[in-house]
């Protein structure tokens, strides 16, 4: 069943990461005509990192035997939450031609509102993980956890420009951190 689930996910997440990509790339290519909102690059950057992230940390359901329609539909929302996200950062062809800052600014509460949303559905997802028996929650976890919810609902809560130039280096931060000090590269091997 995981090779199955695997597939959707991948296609899903994989998504994400195109439209991050893309967005980046537009906003490279016209840097001329539209300045460009180094905030918003940085989150592009933090999207790109969590995502791929998940994907990784996805590798460890391959272990669970017995599946039920419930973790399919919950990995899945996850995985379309992660999407949104990216979308919020990057508004889709069409959209309107504003500075970037004024989209990221536009666009501010629903990009922190999934970034928040994807932080508690994670919190079930690597619970899940250890009642399983698939992985034991890192004790670094209880630090980042908290770290990113409070990074998510402040920048959810506020709107100060200054603020939000120290959001995306401290999330960063924060994962960063938590990839190396939870020695995530033991998917694999575990």
């Amino acid at each position: 069943m995981f090779d199955y689930l695997a597939v959707l996910i991948s296609v899903v997440l994989g998504l994400a990461v195109t439209h991050v990509l893309t967005g980046i790339s537009a906003a490279i290519n016209r840097r001329h005509h539209v300045p460009l909102d180094w905030v918003q690059l940085f989150w592009a950057v933090n999207v790109l990192a969590y995502v791929l992230a998940v994907w990784w940390g996805m590798y460890w359901w391959k272990h669970l035997t017995v599946w039920t329609v419930q973790e399919f539909v919950f990995l899945t929302t996850y995985a379309i939450v992660l999407f949104l996200m990216a979308s919020a950062l990057f508004p889709g062809h069409g959209a309107r031609s504003d500075p970037d800052q004024a989209t990221f600014e536009r666009n501010r509460t629903w990009f922190f509102g999934l970034l928040l949303a994807a932080h508690l559905i994670d919190i079930p997802e690597t619970a899940a993980k250890q009642a399983d028996g698939l992985r034991a929650v890192p004790p670094q976890y209880w630090f980042a956890g908290p770290a990113f919810i409070a990074i998510a609902l402040t920048g959810l809560l506020t709107s100060r420009r200054r603020v939000h130039t120290l959001l995306a280096p401290a999330w960063l931060t924060v994962l960063v951190s938590y990839e190396v000090f939870s020695a995530l590269d033991q998917i694999v091997a575990g």
